[in-house]
C-alpha cells in the first residue's frame, strides 16, 4: 500500500487501509474500489491522505502504536467527558470530571503502556479517523505525542500520568466557547480570535475549581500556548516561568494541528510539521523536547512516495528504530524510468542519500 493525496485519486482506485468514524463505525472498508462520489465524500470529512493498492507496494505493512479499539474507545471516553461537562456549563464545579477522571486515568495508562511496549516510532497518519468534532480527536493526539516525548526525556511514572491527564484536559476550555466561532470554516476575525485564545482561561478557571485535579494539570490547560520567547498566550511568559509539561503539550499541540486536516485548510505531512517546530527551536519551543518528539515520531511513513538526492524514487518500506527520518526504501525508478526488479535502499547506512522530495500525486 501506499500513501496518496485523495484529492488526485483517480476513481476505481482501490482504497488499502478501512476508514472509520469516531465510534469505530466502518465508513468505507479495505478493498472497496473508490468512485467519485466516495472520494468527494472523504475530501468533505477532512481526509486528506488515503492509503491505496499499486500491485507494487501491497506488501508494505502500517506500523500502528496505538490500536484502532483503544484509539475509538479513547476518544469515546473524551466526547463523553467533554460533552457533559459543556451540557453542565461553566457556572459550577462538576461532579462529572471527578466520576470520570479515572476513566481518563485508565485512558493514559492504556495508551502509555502501548507507546513503552513498542518498538516503533509514532505514526499517526496510519490512523484514518473522520470526526464530527476536531476537539475530540486533537485532545487524544495530543496525549499520544506528549506521553512519548515524557517516554523519551525518561519523566517518571508520576509524571507521565500528570503529563497525559493534563494533555487530555489541554483544551477543554474550548468545549465553552460557541461552535460557531470554533468551527467557523472561513477566517476568524481579530474579535474571534480573541474569544479563541480565551480557552486557555477558562479551561484553568473551569479545572483549578476541582480539588482533585492536580494544579500541574490545570496549568496545562492555562499555559499550552506560552512560547519561550514570550510570544505566547494568555500571559507572555517566558523561559522557566513555563510548566516543563506546558511545554512539552505546546510541541505536541502544534504538530497535531498542523498535520491535522482542518475546514480551512489541508493536513501537512509529518515531516513538514517538524520542519516547523525546528524553526521555531530555541526562540518557541524547548530545543531537547523537540530533538526528543524527533526521537519519538516519524517523519516518512510507511507507503509514502520518495524522491531521493541522487534522483531515485522509491517508496518507505519500513523504519529505522533509531533514525526516525531516515527509513528503508523500495526503489522503483531510476534515471525518470520505472525498474523492473526493485530493490531496497537504507538510508541509515547510506549517508550520502538525503531525501530531496515527497510525491503524494
Amino acid at each position: 500500500m501506499r500513501i496518496a493525496s485523495t484529492k488526485k485519486v483517480d476513481a476505481g482506485t482501490i482504497l488499502a487501509q478501512t476508514i472509520y468514524n469516531e465510534n469505530g463505525i466502518i465508513l468505507i472498508k479495505e478493498g472497496k474500489r473508490l468512485t467519485e462520489k466516495l472520494l468527494q465524500r472523504l475530501l468533505n470529512n477532512g481526509i486528506t491522505y488515503i492509503y491505496i493498492e499499486d500491485g507494487k507496494t501491497d506488501d508494505i505493512n502500517l506500523d500502528q502504536v496505538i490500536p484502532d479499539k483503544l484509539r475509538v474507545e479513547a476518544t469515546n471516553t473524551i466526547k463523553e467527558t467533554f460533552l457533559e461537562l459543556k451540557e453542565l456549563g461553566l457556572g459550577q464545579r462538576s461532579y462529572v470530571l471527578e466520576k470520570r477522571s479515572e476513566e481518563l486515568s485508565n485512558v493514559v495508562e492504556q495508551i502509555l503502556s502501548e507507546i513503552q511496549l513498542s518498538e516503533n516510532a509514532l505514526s499517526l497518519l496510519a490512523d484514518i479517523f473522520v470526526s464530527d468534532n476536531y476537539v475530540f480527536q486533537h485532545s487524544l493526539n495530543v496525549t499520544i505525542y506528549s506521553l512519548a516525548i515524557g517516554v523519551e526525556m525518561k519523566f517518571t511514572k508520576k509524571q507521565l500520568t500528570e503529563i497525559g491527564v493534563g494533555a487530555l484536559l489541554h483544551d477543554i476550555g474550548k468545549m465553552f466557547i460557541e461552535p460557531d466561532i470554533l468551527q467557523k470554516p472561513a477566517k476568524l476575525s481579530d474579535e474571534e480570535f480573541e474569544i479563541i485564545k480565551g480557552h486557555t482561561q477558562i479551561g484553568y478557571d473551569y479545572l483549578r475549581k476541582h480539588h482533585y485535579i492536580p494544579a500541574v494539570v490545570s496549568h496545562c490547560a492555562y499555559q499550552h500556548h506560552e512560547r519561550l520567547d514570550g510570544s505566547g498566550y494568555p500571559r507572555g511568559i517566558q523561559g522557566e516561568d513555563i510548566h516543563p509539561y506546558a511545554k512539552v503539550i505546546g510541541i505536541a499541540d502544534v504538530f497535531d494541528a498542523v498535520t491535522s486536516s482542518r475546514v480551512y485548510r489541508e493536513a501537512m505531512l509529518p515531516h513538514e510539521g517538524l520542519e516547523i517546530l525546528y524553526a521555531g527551536a530555541v526562540d518557541l519551543f524547548d530545543k531537547e523536547m523537540i530533538e526528543a518528539f524527533k526521537r519519538s515520531v516519524v517523519a516518512y511513513p510507511n507507503g509514502l512516495t520518495l524522491k531521493l538526492s541522487d534522483g531515485r524514487v522509491g517508496v518507505v518500506l519500513r523504519q529505522n528504530s533509531n533514525s526516525c527520518d531516515r527509513p528503508v526504501i523500495r526503489i522503483l525508478e531510476e534515471n525518470d524510468e520505472k525498474i523492473t526488479e526493485p530493490y531496497e535502499v537504507d538510508l541509515e547506512q547510506t549517508v550520502n542519500v538525503t531525501v530531496k522530495q515527497v510525491m503524494v500525486d
